[in-house]
């Protein structure tokens, strides 16, 4: 009988024991579930920061190689002035094309 309750305590001891190693395990889980979700949002915020910061390194790079034509190019700026300022030439006719208005009509 000692035996038999020896087994049986020794078995218990062991579900108690996996019992607690499984509660551990799901308490760390729960504890850092929420930091692994706002790394997470954070990563993707990176990412997306990123990605905005190389978008607009490329519109600075293009400002920089206007404003280097325009320095150094009188083509350059001749063409500005034609196209921004509407200037011309002696002699030449400027032609405007604007944007026909729009209307809004509900058909039925």
């Amino acid at each position: 009988m000692a035996d038999v309750e020896s087994n049986i305590w020794n078995r218990l001891t062991r579900v108690v024991v996996v019992l607690l190693g499984v509660a551990g395990v799901l308490l760390l889980a729960v504890c850092y579930l929420p930091l692994i979700k706002t790394n997470e949002r954070m990563r993707k915020e990176v990412y997306r920061l990123d990605a905005k910061v190389a978008k607009e390194e490329e519109v600075s790079r293009q400002f920089k190689t206007s404003l280097e034509a325009l320095r150094n190019d009188p083509k350059a700026v001749e063409r500005m002035a034609r196209e921004k300022l509407g200037y011309a030439k002696p002699g030449e006719t400027v032609i405007r094309f604007e944007e026909p208005a729009t209307t809004n009509f509900v058909t039925r």
